[in-house]
């Protein structure tokens, strides 16, 4: 597995960081990190705050948030959860805001004062006095929302209030979700340090965008790691090459996936979600499973076609 070349293998608790270490802008964090959204749909707080504190002990010090996961209350499991000393590098977005009772529950938020608003929530509801990562999620490109009306909103208006946020020290570094190859490649100079999109190894659209990534020495941080989230987006686990080489490696479907994803290009993280702890433990187990040229060629066979929603 290729990865920077650091020696902070141990995370500040003293865990072997998942997956080895990574770099997220200026900072080293685990390679395998945490995704909370599902945390949303968990109504049992003491259940949540043990997984939490779980991912702690696995040595995952990344760990990925939004406002609108459950209208702050997955942030507010996080502030209950996470000590000072625990150093874990909470990273969040805005773009959406929550929407209660809506059959989607997050709509759109793209103006400049919406993000700033946002921003502000984030910052209370995780009790922080800066997020060390925000996400500006765009809505380009699918799968899910996209902007319409007065929610389209350009590209530099919006950086010009997260590089003021950065400025002022509420957020510490600007990343990009659901972005183009041409928004990406206009936002370079304002100092991304990562990019969220749609991949997994059934879903690879963005290779050239991955390329520039690595090239500029931002993370790339895919979301539905393992496909299938959403009607029409393939699953990575039900790709026939990829069952038979996790069968070869004695490893399931899902943690060859999520394997494949860390050999594919070092500057990935992972921040698959679960908020099931025994799903937890697997996803990180994945990190200890080594891919030779022959694995690496059967599941890059597992390729799907997949169209832009």
């Amino acid at each position: 597995m290729t990865a920077d070349n650091t020696p902070a293998r141990l995370t500040a608790t003293g865990a072997p960081r998942a997956g080895g270490a990574g770099r997220l802008g200026e900072r080293v964090v685990s390679r395998i990190g945490y995704g909370a959204m599902q945390l949303r749909r968990n109504t049992g707080r003491d259940e949540a705050i043990a997984l939490l504190r779980r991912v702690v002990e696995l040595g995952v010090d990344h760990v990925d948030t939004a406002q609108f996961y459950g209208d702050g209350h997955v942030n507010g499991l996080i502030r209950d959860a996470f000590r000072p000393e625990d150093g874990v590098v909470v990273v969040s977005k805005v773009g959406g805001d929550p929407n209660p009772g809506g059959t989607v529950p997050v709509r759109p938020a793209q103006r400049p004062e919406q993000l700033r608003a946002s921003v502000e929530d984030n910052l209370k509801s995780l009790g922080l006095d800066q997020i060390p990562v925000v996400n500006l999620r765009r809505m380009d490109i699918g799968p899910g929302l996209r902007a319409e009306g007065d929610q389209v909103v350009d590209l530099d208006d919006q950086l010009a209030v997260m590089t003021a946020l950065r400025d002022e020290g509420k957020i510490g570094a600007i990343g990009l979700s659901s972005v183009t190859l041409d928004v990406l490649r206009r936002a370079v100079p304002a100092g991304i340090v990562c990019v969220q999109n749609a991949y997994s190894l059934v879903s690879r659209d963005d290779e050239e965008m991955l390329r520039l990534c690595a090239e500029e020495r931002i993370a790339w941080v895919p979301f539905f790691p393992l496909g299938g989230a959403l009607p029409g987006v393939p699953k990575v686990t039900d790709d026939p090459a990829v069952t038979a080489a996790a069968r070869s490696l004695g490893c399931t479907p899902a943690q060859a996936g999520l394997a494949w994803l860390l050999y594919h290009a070092p500057n990935v993280l992972l921040i698959p979600g679960t908020a099931n702890v025994a799903h937890l433990e697997a996803n990180v187990a994945a990190g200890a499973i080594t891919l030779d040229d022959t694995a690496m060629a059967a599941l890059d066979a597992g390729r799907s076609p997949v169209r832009r929603r």
